[in-house]
C-alpha cells in the first residue's frame, strides 16, 4: 500500500477533452487533500535537498552543508556564472530530491517520497494519465521533487530527449497560497505569446513533449518557496 489516492471527483472525459484541445491541462484537485498534505509536510522536513545547477552539457548538485561553506566571494561567482550562461542558453537552479525509477530502488530507499513514486507507478494514475492524454503506451512516471526559492528558475527547454521516450511531462504544486508576482511560474511558450500557469495547490499541470516551456525566476521577495513534485510520462525503453 502506498497511503496514497486519487481524488474522487475527477472528471475524466473533461479533461481528456481539453488535452486533446490543446496539449495541457490543470488537473485540480489531483490528491485527496489529506494525501497533498502528508506529501508536502513530509518534503518541506527534509534536510537532504540538493541544489541542481547545470553547466552546458553538465550537471551538478551541492548539497546544503557544503553550500554553507562557500565563502562570499565563492558564492558570488557561481551566481555571475549561472547568471551569464542563462542570458546564453538552457540553464537551472533550483533544489531537488531524486526517486528511483525503479521499484528495487524506491524500496530499498522507503521514504514517504518514494512510496508516492510507486502510487505514481500504480494502476490507478496510469490508467487516469492515459486515458486523459489519449497516450496507451505510458508504461511508467520517473519523478524528483523540486524546491525553488529566490533566484531559482529553469530556462526554455522541450524536454524531447533521445531515448527517454517522454511522452508528456507533468508538475505536482505542493504550495499554498502562492503569489503570481512572486514568479515560479510554469510558462509555456507558443508561437508569438506564452502562458503562464501560478502554482496552485494540489493541481498537476500536464503537457504534451516536445513543448516549448519554462520556469520563471522565483522574486527576491517571495516568502515561500514554490514546492513540486515533477516528471515524466514514458514509454517503456
Amino acid at each position: 500500500m502506498t497511503g496514497f489516492w486519487l481524488h474522487p471527483d475527477l472528471d475524466v472525459e473533461a479533461l481528456r477533452g481539453a488535452f486533446a484541445a490543446r496539449g495541457r491541462v490543470r488537473i485540480a484537485p489531483f490528491l485527496r487533500d489529506d494525501c497533498a498534505d502528508r506529501l508536502a509536510a513530509h518534503l518541506l522536513a527534509r534536510d537532504d535537498w540538493k541544489q541542481h545547477i547545470n553547466s552546458g552539457e553538465k550537471w551538478f548538485e551541492l548539497d546544503r552543508e557544503t553550500r554553507a561553506g562557500f565563502s562570499a566571494e565563492r558564492r558570488a561567482a557561481l551566481e555571475a556564472a549561472v547568471n551569464a550562461q542563462a542570458a546564453r542558453g538552457f540553464q537551472y537552479r533550483f533544489e531537488g530530491l531524486r526517486v528511483a525509477d525503479d521499484a528495487a530502488g524506491r524500496a530499498a530507499d522507503g521514504s514517504l517520497l518514494s512510496r508516492f513514486g510507486d502510487f505514481l507507478n500504480s494502476g490507478p494514475v496510469l490508467v487516469l494519465l492515459r486515458a486523459v492524454t489519449g497516450v496507451a503506451d505510458v508504461a511508467l512516471l520517473d519523478a524528483q521533487a523540486t524546491l525553488y526559492s529566490a533566484g531559482d528558475f529553469l530556462t526554455v527547454h522541450d524536454d524531447d530527449v533521445a531515448g527517454k521516450h517522454r511522452r508528456a511531462a507533468y508538475v505536482l504544486n505542493l504550495t499554498r497560497d502562492w503569489r503570481a508576482d512572486w514568479g515560479g511560474l510554469l510558462l509555456l511558450h507558443d508561437a508569438g505569446r506564452s502562458e503562464a500557469w501560478a502554482p496552485a495547490w494540489n493541481s498537476l499541470s500536464l503537457f504534451a513533449v516536445p513543448h516549448p516551456h519554462s520556469v520563471s525566476q522565483v522574486s527576491s521577495f517571495a516568502t515561500g518557496q514554490r514546492l513540486s513534485v515533477t516528471g515524466w510520462l514514458r514509454a517503456a525503453g
